[in-house]
């Protein structure tokens, strides 16, 4: 699977949901206190994600 999601710590101890294509990281979340709030954003961004709008701001 050329795309993941990765959750991993940061510096400060908080757990951070990356979302990775090609081993290239695309996005990632704020810091949370706990693993299971990461998992819940990663969640939110499966179940939200696809059906967001597009904001063009070039113009």
């Amino acid at each position: 699977m050329a795309h993941k999601f990765l959750i991993k710590k940061n510096k400060a101890g908080e757990f951070v949901a990356y979302f990775v294509y090609n081993s290239e990281t695309i996005f990632w979340t704020e810091g949370y206190a706990s693993k299971a709030s990461a998992k819940n954003a990663i969640e939110s961004i499966k179940k939200n994600g696809p059906e967001a709008e597009i904001d063009d701001q070039t113009d």
